[in-house]
């Protein structure tokens, strides 16, 4: 009983990841995961109203998703200390796809943002299941960064109504919202104004003095009583209003088909963006903790975190960056401490909520400034720009395309041109010219040429592939063979493949259409230190059959050896390189 247990527990840990680290659960894991999950409580509770505020729905949904979708996304996950729930990023996809269907706030909104949830957490989770989780690696995280960079500048611009008092249509567009503030400059409100800049100034000013105090709850509370102060000269400061102080209520996403045809490229863009997020910070953290993440298992865990919160009136959530680093310092040991953060999060909601009435959206405003400011990765915008051409043009086309078009378009433009350059890169691998080092201490290893000014072979060149041999890459590697036939009059070509991944069948193909041409002129095309899945590979596709088994070897000297004994002797009794020792003295 006891070995048929111990087989069965691996298989249903795949299905049940969090039968992994519950054995890990102690009375010292509890005690570090109860205070690291107080304290993301503490501070997910101002920030899940202002995430909320951003999406366009009522403030308790923020606080319904920051109690439900941890919970599933830790129980899951792969990682102990990713920490889910709304994000900004995702808030203001959310706000952009749902906006042009209906009222935000609205019943009809509510409920077309629960189904936009439920289909992103389907693509994820399918995702998760393909075994698609090692597509993310193919995507510059400078997309994220580039699109939460042009994301916070929307968000800033969407709050300074609000924090001015100023009028604003709702649904304008980037710049017609500067516009018509320009325009309505004579509505500017002095008290709204303050409130807000209170906020902001005294949540800045805890978090530099008072680090370890919830500074954006501090500066809420202080926004409040001077709103309450100031309810005597004004009536332009309006309020939040009160908060349900309940469990996270059932609710019904819409499946009709016309709803589902209509959202699911948005749902599309929000699972990606979701995705991206998600597995970029648990890596993040996960260097620091040394854990080895699964992508695939990430995958599935954000896929069922937004399918179940769907039901439980949480929209589309997704790692957070802050909450997941600060969740590590704090001294979580396991995703057990996301567990707790959800349930203190839940009696905080149940015993403050009534207070939300007293909140003004004034001071609202300065905190999703704070929040927007945030956002912005300086120090890796700064260094992308730089260093790297390739990566700067993926960060501002983001930017831009985030700011000036629809924002589920920004994130497939940015991460398709961050595909485009992959393949780019991959389409075009480095090809160096090899020889043997003959010059004394040289020790007659095999270097490349541009090392030093070493002897070559005039009819022998070898080369090395440091990349897979594929259909993007292989007309590059086709010019650079025509080159050395063409330019140089070398037949004989050794190619070192020790840095060759994977060969396809369209660069197989190739390679023997490359080695007849050569043949017929009097060479060949020769390999050396394939991998042995590569050679297999090669051996049922016949491309070792095409070329001949004497055209591949184990080791660079039987290679060396066996192509002299085919070059044009008349040639080498005339050579001074003498670089190889089969060459005749």
């Amino acid at each position: 009983m006891t070995s048929t247990l111990r087989n069965v527990m691996p298989l249903l840990a795949n299905f049940l990841p969090f039968l992994k680290w519950f054995k890990l659960i102690n009375k010292e894991t509890l005690k570090a995961d109860a205070m690291a999950g107080l304290t993301g409580a503490v501070i997910v509770l101002p920030q899940g109203v202002a995430f909320a505020t951003i999406a366009g729905l009522p403030p308790e949904y923020g606080l319904y998703t920051a109690m439900v979708t941890p919970v599933i996304a830790a129980l899951f996950g792969s990682s102990y200390h990713l920490i889910s729930g709304p994000t900004t990023a995702i808030s203001i996809v959310v706000f952009s796809a749902i906006s042009h269907h209906a009222e935000p706030g609205s019943p009809e909104f509510v409920s077309l943002a629960l189904t936009l949830t439920f289909l992103a957490g389907v693509y994820q989770f399918g995702f998760g299941v393909a075994r698609l989780g090692a597509l993310v690696n193919f995507v510059s995280h400078t997309v994220v960064i580039g699109f939460t960079a042009g994301a916070a500048i929307l968000i800033a611009t969407s709050q300074i109504k609000h924090i001015t008092g100023i009028e604003v249509p709702k649904g304008a567009s980037f710049l017609h919202t500067w516009l018509d503030l320009f325009h309505g400059i004579g509505q500017f409100n002095i008290y709204v104004f303050t409130v807000a800049m209170a906020t902001l100034l005294t949540a800045l000013l805890i978090k530099k003095y008072l680090p370890r105090i919830p500074n954006l709850l501090i500066g809420m509370v202080v926004g409040s009583l001077l709103a309450l102060f100031f309810n005597r000269y004004t009536d332009a400061i309006h309020l939040v209003g009160k908060i349900p102080a309940k469990l996270p209520p059932l609710s019904h996403p819409e499946f009709s088909l016309e709803t589902i045809k209509m959202l699911g490229p948005e749902a599309f863009a929000v699972a990606l963006l979701g995705l991206i997020e998600a597995v970029s910070i648990s890596r993040a953290v996960a260097t620091k903790s040394n854990q080895r993440i699964d992508p695939n298992q990430e995958f599935i865990g954000q896929g069922l975190s937004n399918i179940v919160g769907s039901f439980f009136s949480a929209y589309a959530g997704s790692g957070s960056f802050t909450r997941s680093g600060i969740n590590y310092e704090a001294g979580a040991r396991t995703p057990a401490s996301a567990l707790f953060a959800a349930f203190f999060l839940l009696v905080i909601v149940l015993a403050i909520a009534p207070l939300t009435r007293y909140l003004p959206i004034a001071a609202m405003g300065g905190v999703i400034l704070l929040v927007a400011y945030n956002l912005i990765d300086f120090h890796h915008i700064r260094d992308t720009l730089r260093f790297s051409g390739s990566e700067s043009a993926i960060l501002l086309t983001t930017f831009f395309a985030t700011l000036f078009l629809e924002l589920e378009f920004a994130i497939y433009l940015g991460v398709l041109l961050s595909l485009v350059l992959f393949l780019k890169k991959t389409s075009t691998p480095a090809i160096p010219t090899l020889s043997i080092d003959t010059t004394p201490g040289g020790n007659r290893k095999l270097i490349s040429i541009t090392q030093k000014p070493i002897k070559q072979c005039p009819q022998l060149k070898i080369i090395r592939i440091d990349m897979s041999v594929y259909f993007g890459s292989i007309n590059h590697i086709q010019n650079r063979i025509s080159r050395i036939v063409d330019n140089e009059r070398i037949y004989h070509i050794l190619i070192v493949a020790t840095g060759i991944n994977f060969i396809d069948l369209a660069g197989a193909e190739a390679l023997a259409a490359e080695n007849k041409r050569l043949v017929r002129l009097g060479g060949g095309l020769y390999f050396v230190g394939l991998k042995s899945r590569v050679y297999e590979f090669a051996a049922r596709t016949g491309f070792i059959r095409n070329l001949g088994a004497d055209h591949f070897f184990d080791s660079k000297s039987d290679a060396i050896r066996s192509i002299v004994k085919r070059l044009d002797k008349d040639v080498c009794a005339k050579c001074n390189q003498l670089i190889f020792e089969e060459c005749p003295r």
